[in-house]
């Protein structure tokens, strides 16, 4: 099939890049509180940080962060404690490196050494950042979150990271299609999404052709792909393309079907997410892969989403350079093509091996240079949809740790008239982590989900691990929910003596 992608006209798009279209409201008004708390995205190590003023915390009426009665009221004092004490162990770096040493090493070739090993993990840090092993302790972990008091949705994560072969995706298709099941199972609403990784029902490899493939036909808009579908605009003229340095081989048949195979493992998912009217959520993943993640995404939402149901959101990282352009361009593309869009908007989560890649290949990094220009890129992107939400089709997922975001996304959204319950906007944390912002944004009234993986610790322990090593500065701020709990457990304490 023919491709056909339309482009932004180049008067309109340079107008957005200006901020035209942005809203007036400041998006850099970081407090020196905010900056206490924000992810550090752009350095290896974290910066020390200084102390967080929690009476700084209600500089916005609707984002209480300072009333740690009200804010841990759903939480019982057993799990408060345990949260307290995992989250001090994860900010240790010390235990990280041990533990990632640990987990990579030969000595979990011997079983009983890796049975305690796995036994210890299972019940620290598995237990908080995961929903559980099977369908029905993940169902319990929803419906606890959901109707437990704590009033929160779920996005299910099978925590699987990516597949080699057409056997491992035929694997992993089927537990998504499970996952779907579960979540159509649970309360209604409960679940907000189903989370699914391209590189989990496509292989990786071929992944990698494909988006070499779309680079150089980017960088030569007359290099045919006779495979390719309708789709929206993937790369900006801003985009690395250091990946691909030389015209790729065209896919071969067997390549060719093998990319039919995944795209219609995605289009299975998709129907049955439509047949229980249950969003999908696609994640972003490396540079390296992300053109055909966009691709097949793009494809997908192109035949599914319609009118006001969006079934199909895409991932947006903004601690990439060429965030803002790739997510103007796709969504004007869209805008002229009638299809509304749905965008998760992250940070990122790859920064570590994307420097590397570039720095081993002479490049300079995709990210950003330091940490305020990713917020104000998040910032802006944020604004951006937040204007669009308001006034015509789409929808967004502000997915952020980020205390200054929440506040300033809270105050837009506020002014633009966006109801707080609204199906178009969504906040979300990871399980397990920013739960003083997550029951923060739910008090004030918004939805508010978690992003949970689930699956056997040993499928996990890949996702922990990355995710140790990718948020370590998220990790070593995550101080200010460890403040705040013991905030509240000193409150408790002093009430059950006097």
């Amino acid at each position: 099939m023919a491709a056909r992608v339309v482009s932004p006209s180049k008067k309109l798009f340079k107008s957005l890049c200006n901020g035209k279209f942005f809203s007036t409201r400041p998006l850099n008004s970081s407090s020196p509180s905010s900056s206490s708390i924000s992810i550090n995205l752009t350095t290896e190590k974290p910066e020390q940080q200084p102390p967080i003023d929690l009476h700084q915390l209600t500089n916005t009426a609707s984002l209480n962060l300072h009333d740690v009665e009200k804010l841990f009221s759903s939480v019982p004092t057993t799990k408060l404690l345990r949260a307290s004490a995992n989250l001090q162990m994860a900010a240790m770096e010390p235990m990280v490196d041990f533990g990632m040493w640990v987990m990579n090493s030969k000595l979990m070739d011997i079983e009983v050494f890796k049975e305690i090993v796995l036994g210890f993990v299972k019940h620290t840090f598995y237990e908080h950042f995961c929903a559980g092993e099977d369908a029905l302790a993940t169902g319990e972990t929803v419906r606890r979150l959901h109707n437990g008091g704590a009033g929160l949705r779920t996005m299910l994560d099978y925590a699987v990271e990516y597949a080699g072969d057409n056997q491992s995706c035929d694997r992993n298709l089927e537990v998504f299609l499970r996952t779907v099941e579960i979540a159509k199972s649970l309360p209604p609403s409960s679940v907000s999404f189903v989370i699914v990784k391209i590189s989990a029902i496509c292989p990786l490899k071929l992944l990698e052709r494909v988006s070499d493939l779309l680079r150089w036909q980017h960088k030569n808009p007359s290099f045919n792909l006779a495979w390719k579908m309708d789709t929206l605009p993937i790369l900006s003229d801003i985009s690395p393309t250091y990946h691909t340095l030389k015209e790729p081989e065209p896919l071969t048949l067997e390549e060719e079907h093998d990319l039919q195979l995944g795209h219609q493992r995605l289009l299975k998912i998709c129907q049955n997410c439509l047949e229980s009217n249950i969003p999908l959520m696609i994640d972003a993943e490396h540079t390296s892969v992300q053109p055909a993640i966009d691709y097949l995404t793009y494809s997908s939402a192109i035949m599914y989403n319609k009118d006001d149901n969006i079934l199909v959101y895409g991932t947006i990282q903004a601690y990439l350079k060429d965030a803002k352009e790739r997510l103007l361009q796709a969504y004007q593309a869209a805008d002229e093509m009638g299809v509304p869009v749905g965008i998760k908007l992250v940070r990122g989560a790859y920064m570590s091996s994307e420097r590397k890649l570039a720095s081993s290949l002479g490049f300079e990094s995709p990210i950003h240079n330091s940490i305020q220009e990713t917020h104000t890129c998040y910032n802006d992107c944020a604004s951006f949809m937040l204007n669009k939400i308001a006034n015509g089709p789409g929808a967004l997922v502000l997915a952020t740790h980020n205390i200054e975001s929440g506040r300033i996304a809270v105050g837009q959204a506020h002014d633009l008239g966006i109801g707080k319950v609204n199906q178009k906007l969504e906040f979300a944390q990871l399980y397990g982590m920013s739960d003083a912002l997550s029951f923060g944004l739910r008090n004030a009234g918004f939805q508010v989900s978690k992003y949970m993986p689930f699956g056997p610790v040993e499928i996990a322990m890949s996702y922990l691990l990355r995710r140790a090593e990718e948020n370590r500065g998220l990790l070593s701020t995550s101080n200010l929910d460890w403040q705040l709990m013991r905030n509240e457990l000193k409150r408790r304490l002093k009430a059950a003596i006097f």
